[in-house]
Parts: structure tokens; C-alpha cells; sequence
């Protein structure tokens, strides 16, 4: 017990809240916009019993602060009710091949009217705007795979595109496209050579991207949970197919080793697809604790017509988290906004920098907005202004944490005055554990 205890996800800031907490009485600093109307959503990995052998098998914890009419309403926190929670094995391995028993621990976003909890090897599980559980999402039981953490929401046809890579046998990639109705429209197996990580994807308006980069299934490494090591010799290529296309449709293109956790955005344009994504060279270099490498922003631009991929670093900042105004997903964007990461070379842990930036995807010119020493960032979640005329027309929503003061707050950044002050600071009462992925989710995206 004393060794696990000393394991960097259950100490510090990364220790486990192990206590729902409802707070309505929040200190603000500055004004908050009124037509912020809804909840900040994020979760993240948060092993109910304290202990936990790997960061990413931790138990789902929410964290919400509800906003309305310029006033900070409420803070709380809750445990996804999987049947992790409700109904623990003790045998954890008897659990195997139950898609219902998902964590909902690594993405959160809305869809269809519903609040998806998302990890990659289950099913998602759903939540209502007060983070109250609802029950196991599985598209009415058509979808008989698992589902990605992060899935893509088209803002054209609003349609929900996903993928399944969690498979150990073919085919190891499944397709998977729901209507705006929360109905299945397609599940597609496409073969690939070797189970892969996939932790992200693309889209643009006509394509959709898949990664198969080579952090493949390796068995040997199954005791450790995450059973899977980079293997820099099983080559990496990006796979083209059309949004309503088949397997046969897939166009491969080789490209460099490399992994990528997160994208930014992706279009194409005049049979070019461009890519924004956060590339690293490897990942999981040792084991899946090593996180001496970090990733940074890097564009991809795939020519269909000459069959040719080129890649271009845009910045030596490294950075990870990336997010664009999500009106925009899958268009010609200008802004992408990232998080700093720290602590290049440090394997024992991810560090969360002290920036976020801006970046304008046209010039390469980045913004930075500085949190303050001893702050770590998070994900810089966009949320768009009221009749926005302008990309940039907006807020970004982050929740930062002190080292110095042991404390967390919501952070609300004028992403036009993108250095300068917050125009609203939420202090939050209770520290929140630093964990995945946020996402902002208006009244209207529930009603």
C-alpha cells in the first residue's frame, strides 16, 4: 500500500477527491458574461477507493460549475454511477467485454439533447445538467462496439462521428456515425494490420482521417492495464475515407512514426486535406507511465490528387489539449487554442503549463495567456458570443489550479483580449484534481 501510495496520480493535485461536494456560495472575481447560460463540465480519472494502478483506470469523477444570468450558481462534483461504482467486482477481470462497464472518465460533451461521458473501451454513459447519472448509452442498443473518447459533432448536419479501435480481432477499426437524432446510421469495420492506440480522429466536411499510429497492442503488457507500446518499425500512415464511405474507400498515406493523443482541426479545401494536430515523436516510451515526451503543434496537408502527405512543425512550444470554435469543426478555421505542457524529459508524469495559447493557424503567430506562477492550465474550452460576427467572438473557459495556494478556479478569458486578465475568475472552494478533457454545455444544447 505505502509503495502504491506513492504513485504520481494519487498524490498532489492528481490525488483522488474522494467526497461529493455541492457548493452554492462562490466567490467571483470580475463579471461574468450573462448570456452564459449553462454548466462547465470536466472529468477526469478518480479512483472511488483512493488507490489505482494506472492514471487512466481511475473511476469517473464530474465536475460542474453551473452559470446563469452573470452569477456562478453552483459547484459540485460527482461519480459517474457506472456499475464500477454501484456494483464492483471483485475479480475486475470478470468485467471484460462488459461495454457497460465504462468509467465515463476522459471526454464529456453533448449530443442529441444528452450529456455523454465518454472513455474509449466502453459504451458512453450519460448525465443531466445537474450531473445526476441517467444510465449506459448505447444508441438503443444498435451500437455493439465501444466508442471513442472523442467522438465529433458535425455543425453542419449534426451528426455524431466516432470510431472503435478497443477490438482484439478484426476488424480492429469500427466506423461509427449516429444521426443528430441519436440514431445509428452506420458502424464500419475496417481492417487494419495491428491493434492501435486511436485516441483521436478527424473530420472535415467530406472525409473523415483515421490515425494508425504505431502504439500497438502488446500482451506482455497486459498486467500493467494499458497493454500497449510504442513500436517505431510498424510504420504510421494517415487513412482517407469519405464521411458515407465504406472500407474499400479507404486511401492510406504513409508518414513519419509519430503519435498524436489530440487533434486540432481539419479541412479540406481544392482536394487538399489540411490537419492540425498535436504530434509527438513517440509515446509510452518505456511503459505507459513514461511521459518524458511531449507533443507539439504540427500541420499535415494530404494532396488526394497527387497522393502525397507533407508535414510542416508549427511552433516549438510544446502543447496538447487543442480545441477551435466548434462552429468551425471540420471548416477552414483561423484560431486554435492549446494548453501549455511542461516538464519535457520528465517521465514520471504529465505536466500542465502555466499558458494557454492562441494560435492563428494563417500566420503561426501564438498568443500566450499566462495563469500565474505556480498555476497549471487546462483544456481551453471556446464558447462563442451571442450573434458572433467573428471567429474569436467569445469566451474561453478553462479550470486552472495553484500549487501555490492549493486551489482551483474557472477562468473566463476574452478570446478577442486574449492576454490580458480574465474578465470573470469562480474561486472554487475545494481543489480540483487535475484530470481530462471540459467542455462547455448551454441550456439550449439540453432543451
Amino acid at each position: 500500500m505505502a509503495e502504491q501510495s506513492e504513485q504520481w496520480f494519487l498524490r498532489g493535485n492528481w490525488r483522488p477527491m474522494l467526497e461529493e461536494r455541492t457548493e452554492t456560495e462562490l466567490q467571483v472575481q470580475g463579471n461574468i458574461p450573462p448570456e452564459l447560460q449553462g454548466v462547465y463540465l470536466r472529468t477526469g480519472p478518480n479512483p472511488k477507493s483512493g488507490q489505482g494502478e494506472h492514471w487512466f483506470l481511475g473511476d469517473g469523477m464530474m465536475h460542474g460549475i453551473r452559470l446563469s444570468n452573470g452569477r456562478a450558481e453552483w459547484y459540485r462534483n460527482r461519480f459517474i454511477q457506472t456499475p464500477d461504482i454501484t456494483d464492483p467486482l471483485t475479480d475486475p477481470g470478470a468485467g471484460l467485454g462488459d461495454l457497460r462497464r465504462g468509467k465515463g472518465n476522459t471526454h464529456v460533451m453533448a449530443h442529441n439533447k444528452k450529456i455523454l461521458c465518454l472513455e474509449e473501451a466502453h459504451w458512453p454513459w450519460s448525465i443531466d445538467g445537474d450531473l445526476k447519472t441517467i444510465g449506459c448509452e448505447n444508441f438503443n442498443e444498435a451500437l455493439t462496439c465501444s466508442m471513442t473518447a472523442h467522438p465529433t459533432v458535425c455543425p453542419t448536419t449534426g451528426e455524431l462521428l466516432a470510431f472503435s479501435y478497443f477490438n482484439f480481432a478484426q476488424p480492429y477499426l469500427n466506423y461509427i456515425r449516429i444521426g443528430a437524432d441519436g440514431q445509428l446510421k452506420q458502424l464500419e469495420g475496417i481492417e487494419l494490420p495491428q491493434m492501435v492506440m486511436m485516441h483521436d480522429f478527424n473530420i472535415t466536411e467530406n472525409y473523415v482521417i483515421f490515425m494508425d499510429l504505431p502504439l500497438a497492442l502488446d500482451l506482455d503488457l497486459l498486467a500493467t492495464g494499458i497493454p500497449f507500446r510504442f513500436k517505431r518499425d510498424g510504420g504510421a500512415r494517415l487513412g482517407v475515407m469519405p464521411r458515407e464511405g465504406s472500407a474499400s474507400d479507404v486511401r492510406w498515406f504513409d508518414i513519419n512514426p509519430c503519435y498524436v493523443f489530440h487533434q486540432v482541426n481539419s479541412w479540406d479545401k481544392d482536394g487538399v486535406i489540411t490537419l492540425y494536430v498535436s504530434r509527438q515523436n513517440s509515446a509510452f516510451g518505456s511503459d505507459s507511465g513514461d511521459y518524458s515526451e511531449v507533443a507539439r503543434l504540427h500541420r499535415w496537408q494530404i494532396d488526394l490528387n497527387r497522393g502525397t502527405v507533407t508535414e510542416q512543425p508549427i511552433d516549438d512550444r510544446p502543447a496538447d489539449f487543442g480545441r477551435v470554435n466548434d462552429g468551425l469543426v471540420g471548416k477552414e478555421s483561423q484560431f486554435g487554442y492549446l494548453m501549455a505542457l511542461d516538464g519535457e524529459g520528465n517521465s514520471e508524469e504529465p505536466v500542465y503549463g502555466p499558458m494557454l495559447y492562441q494560435y492563428d493557424l494563417r500566420s503561426g503567430q501564438c498568443a500566450e495567456h499566462f495563469l500565474g506562477e505556480g498555476t497549471r492550465g487546462a483544456e481551453p474550452v471556446f464558447v462563442p458570443a451571442e450573434n458572433a460576427q467573428a471567429e474569436d467572438e467569445g469566451w474561453i473557459l478553462s479550470l486552472v489550479h495553484s500549487e501555490t495556494t492549493g486551489k482551483s478556479r474557472l477562468i473566463i478569458v476574452d478570446a478577442q483580449h486574449f492576454a490580458a486578465p480574465p474578465v470573470a475568475t469562480v474561486e472554487l472552494p475545494y481543489r480540483v484534481p487535475y484530470g481530462a478533457h471540459g467542455n462547455w454545455v448551454s441550456d439550449k444544447q439540453l432543451q
